[in-house]
Parts: structure tokens; sequence; C-alpha cells
């Protein structure tokens, strides 16, 4: 049942709710947090950053939640990345030395290959995941929102006696 309110909370937002670029701010948080592995310093910080920011709390969950499976497949890749930048460029391992010899650095966990990786990658990513789901948003509340909610699908979703029932609780007051 909670999984089910997310979701419902957060095509809510998706249709009307908080400006695009606050949403998309929060699927980008939420990518960064949930690509790389969690109890790390630089996602306390990036949730800590979200919550004390005007962004949409309910994106950078539901992106978390998203790209946290997505990082499954994508570990062994984020390892191998990881590797390289770590092992096998000799240029960086002076750098590698001092960081982790600085108070919280090895809170960071950038000595792992995997949080290495992942780190490379939304550091690559982050800008076009942004700029994608602002302007993915844009798209969909502009020409597809209104086509979504009148197609035969969502009224026969909505048609059904257990969706009748959820939004009957969803909508109750307390």
């Amino acid at each position: 049942m909670f999984f089910i309110q997310f979701i419902s909370k957060f095509i809510k937002i998706l249709r009307a709710g908080e400006s695009p670029p606050l949403i998309a701010g929060g699927i980008t948080m939420g990518f960064i947090v949930g690509l790389s592995p969690f109890l790390t310093l630089q996602n306390v910080f990036i949730l800590l950053i979200a919550i004390l920011t005007k962004v949409n709390l309910a994106s950078v969950f539901f992106a978390i939640f998203l790209f946290g499976f997505v990082a499954f497949v994508f570990d062994p890749l984020f390892h191998s990345l990881g590797y390289f930048f770590l092992t096998q460029i000799e240029a960086l391992q002076g750098l590698w030395t001092m960081i982790y010899n600085w108070p919280l650095a090895p809170f960071t966990k950038f000595y792992n290959t995997v949080v290495m990786g992942s780190l490379i990658t939304v550091l690559i990513l982050a800008v076009p995941i942004y700029l994608l789901s602002k302007n993915g948003i844009i798209a969909y509340r502009s020409s597809y929102a209104e086509k979504i909610e009148k197609s035969k699908f969502m009224k026969a979703l909505k048609g059904n006696f257990i969706v009748k029932g959820y939004i009957k609780i969803r909508d109750l007051e307390f």
C-alpha cells in the first residue's frame, strides 16, 4: 500500500505541482544517491542538501528507489571504472594518498572501487539527467498528461473497484 501511495504522489507532482526544475533537481539528487552505495558521507551530504532546499522530496526518494535497483546491474561496470582510476593511473596515486589522510575522507569510502566508479559516473551524468528529466516533465505536462488521462487504460483502471477503494481511503483526511 505504501508503494502505491508513493507512486500516486509522484504522479500528482508530475501532473501539476511544483516547478519542473525543482522536480528535476530532486530526481538528479536521487540519481546521485541511488546510483552509489548508500552508506557514504557524500550521500548523507546530498540528502541533507535535498532536505534543506526546495527540491521535491518525493522525487528524490522515488529516484533513489528507482536508481538503487539500476545500480546493482551496473556495479560490475562501476567496479571496473573505479579500479581503473584508483590503481591504473599512476599520476593519481599521490592524490589518493593525500585525500585518504584527510580527517573525513575515509568516510566517503572513495577508496572502494564501486564507490569511485559510481561517483565518476554520476559526475558525468548528473547534468544530462537533470536536463532530460526537466524537459521530460515539461513535455509530459504540455502534451502527454491529458492524453494519458483520457486513454482507455486509465478509464479502465479508474473503474476498477480496488482502485476506487484505494482512492477513497487515500482521500480521507485524518
